[in-house]
């Protein structure tokens, strides 16, 4: 009996023509017999499609071709089903797929996406929204503001947007925070709320993090000078400096001085004073080399 597969695929992600990938998918599902059926996401109550279609075809697995966000979307709306879900890398932030190690090339992707096994991974609450990977307060998330402001996509989108948000960055904010029954206060130009390692672009940022271990690091940078920067981006991130505090815990509460702008896996929040946290342990099964 075929085995039946969702392939769902975001048709703007990353900027990029999906139509060579979409073939690649259908071929590969032929190849191995699989019942393949296609939905291309429009942004207009796709969640309740994909939930309907799923009911329709009871997939064993569901793939996405997209971008953090895309991930996301699907895996909240599969959140009371139990399903695997593999990943095609494609959109404009695939932070997820650089921390799972996924290859780049689509055919050993494919085969991931289809046929590996799969780990139970950890999402995060925020303020009632889930995260998958990384969201952050104060200057990635005015980058992440920035960039979708602008009309220039892709690395140079990013590059250029970084040169303004590093120029025009806010002053440091004053978060007071709560975890594992401690309050402390820290003077921060950004925090990290992570349930992984490192960002799209390969930057590590939570040196020790896991995505199933049942907990959140919050990763707080108090200063964020150059040499810090270039520290960061070149992969040296100095967990041992007094500028970088990391706190692991399975809740959390922030408040912030004034309203400070907030990103959730790219998609940015609007600006925030208050960060209510918590774990939520073994929410998605993911496909994994």
């Amino acid at each position: 009996m075929k085995k039946n597969i969702l392939f769902i695929v975001n048709p703007i992600s990353g900027d990029l023509d999906k139509s060579d990938l979409i073939e690649s998918v259908e071929e590969f599902a032929s190849t191995h017999h699989f019942n393949l059926e296609v939905y291309e996401t429009t942004g207009k109550n796709d969640l309740k499609a994909i939930q309907t279609i799923y009911n329709q075809h009871n997939p064993e697995r569901i793939v996405v071709a997209g971008g953090d966000g895309t991930i996301k979307m699907v895996a909240e709306a599969m959140e009371d089903h139990d399903v695997i879900i593999g990943i095609l890398p494609a959109g404009s932030a695939n932070g997820l797929s650089v921390d799972l190690d996924l290859p780049a090339g689509i055919e050993e992707n494919l085969k991931i996406a289809f046929l590996n096994n799969y780990i139970e991974m950890d999402m995060i609450c925020i303020n009632g929204k889930k995260s998958i990977h990384l969201s952050d307060l104060g200057l990635n998330a005015n980058l992440v503001k920035n960039y979708e402001e602008s009309d220039v996509r892709g690395f140079w989108g990013y590059a250029l947007q970084a040169f303004t948000t590093l120029k025009e960055a806010e002053e440091p904010f004053v978060a007071t925070i709560t975890a594992n029954n401690k309050t402390v206060q820290h003077v921060a130009r950004m925090i990290v709320v992570a349930n992984s390692q490192k960002y799209g672009t390969g930057v590590i940022i939570n040196p020790n993090g896991s995505m199933n271990d049942g907990k959140f690091e919050l990763v707080i940078l108090k200063s964020l000078d150059l040499l810090l920067i270039g520290k960061i981006i070149t992969g040296n991130m100095p967990i041992d400096s007094d500028d970088i505090v990391i706190i692991s815990t399975d809740k959390a509460t922030i408040e912030t001085d004034y309203p400070v702008n907030f990103q959730i896996d790219g998609e940015y929040c609007g600006a925030q004073k208050s960060l209510e946290i918590h774990i939520l342990h073994k929410q998605m099964k993911l496909a994994v080399p």
